[in-house]
């Protein structure tokens, strides 16, 4: 991690237990934090340092690296979870519905804190493709009748008919009301 540095310099790397951040301009790592704030409405702290060796100024981003839960297909196996699969999917759906790319980014965000916020180190595809049903219904009814049609392996038209009669009975979300759920 700190490649081939001496006790002396991992020493004033952990000074008192703290890490400190090298320089990117002389190298040394004797720098401090100057002023921190939140951005990215919270998700990261944006921090400006001060070397307090050359005196260069500089701007550092720190963010929480979560972990997503592992992924037990239907067959066993286990993969690790690819937000670009859980979009992908998102997208064939959406595909030519009036649905915007901000919409659908929010929505996949959605998903993946609620899918972390469950604390489980494994979750099975199906729960994740709920999560998915769920958000398609209240972001377009007929994406997420174009999801559920692959997801839930439908066979016929009475299948079609059964899954948008269930959708009529439920009232309808407009994609703002998706924050609130």
């Amino acid at each position: 991690m700190f490649g081939n540095l001496n006790d002396n310099a991992l020493f004033s790397i952990f000074n008192r237990g703290h890490a400190t951040m090298h320089c990117p301009f002389c190298g040394k790592y004797d720098t401090k934090v100057t002023d921190s704030r939140l951005v990215a409405e919270g998700d990261q702290v944006r921090r400006r340092r001060q070397c307090n060796d050359c005196g260069e100024r500089f701007t550092t981003y720190e963010t929480a690296e979560l972990v997503m839960p592992r992924v037990i297909k239907g067959d066993g196996s286990r993969e690790t979870f690819d937000e670009r699969k859980l979009r992908a999917g998102m997208l064939r759906a959406l595909e030519k519905r009036p649905v915007s790319a901000e919409s659908i980014e929010a929505a996949v965000e959605r998903i993946r804190q609620r899918l972390r916020a469950r604390g489980e180190r494994e979750l099975e595809a199906l729960e994740i493709g709920e999560e998915v049903m769920r958000s398609l219904k209240r972001l377009d009814q007929v994406a997420y009748i174009r999801f559920a049609s692959v997801y839930r392996r439908f066979q016929d038209l009475d299948e079609f008919r059964a899954e948008i009669d269930r959708l009529a009975q439920e009232p309808s979300f407009s994609p703002d009301d998706a924050d609130k759920h």
